[in-house]
């Protein structure tokens, strides 16, 4: 665990892409937790947009910076997209019922990690995105038995 991958995602189409392709070779493991690296405007949110309609999301995708969760209910599963960037404090995770959200019929995918340090769980895959000239470098990690059957099954081509 813990190796990386490294791929060069070279616009929106191309990210939305490879968020389908994670969700694709999830197959039917619809649990686990993801974290999603990266400055702002990096393609976070357009990465979670790909998994989410490939998984059979149709409503507006958007970015959950004010209301730090937006959920998706699909049959026999949910998930669940944070952002917690504009966190002040790890604790007012508690408020929001944080632990509830990560039961064994759940995938959580997560921007901002950090800012959620000692409260939300550690991550199965790991994605660090950072601007490379006019694209996306992307670094995929795993961390648990799950993220590398996960990251193992992707077509990274």
């Amino acid at each position: 665990m813990g190796d990386s991958v490294f791929l060069k995602v070279a616009d929106e189409a191309g990210m939305m892409r490879l968020g389908a392709e994670l969700a694709r070779s999830m197959g039917s493991i619809h649990r686990g937790v993801i974290y999603l690296r990266g400055d702002l405007g990096a393609g976070k949110t357009t990465l979670v947009r790909g998994l989410l309609r490939f998984s059979g999301v149709q409503t507006a995708v958007k970015s959950p910076t004010y209301t730090i969760v937006e959920p998706y209910e699909l049959p026999n599963w949910n998930i669940y997209h944070f952002d917690l960037y504009r966190l002040s404090d790890p604790e007012e995770l508690e408020y929001i019922g944080i632990r509830e959200y990560f039961s064994g019929d759940s995938l959580c995918l997560i921007e901002w990690p950090d800012q959620g340090t000692g409260v939300i769980p550690e991550a199965d895959i790991e994605l660090n995105i950072s601007h490379q000239d006019e694209g996306r470098e992307v670094q995929i990690t795993a961390h648990s038995a799950w993220g590398e059957q996960i990251v193992a099954s992707m077509d990274l081509k």
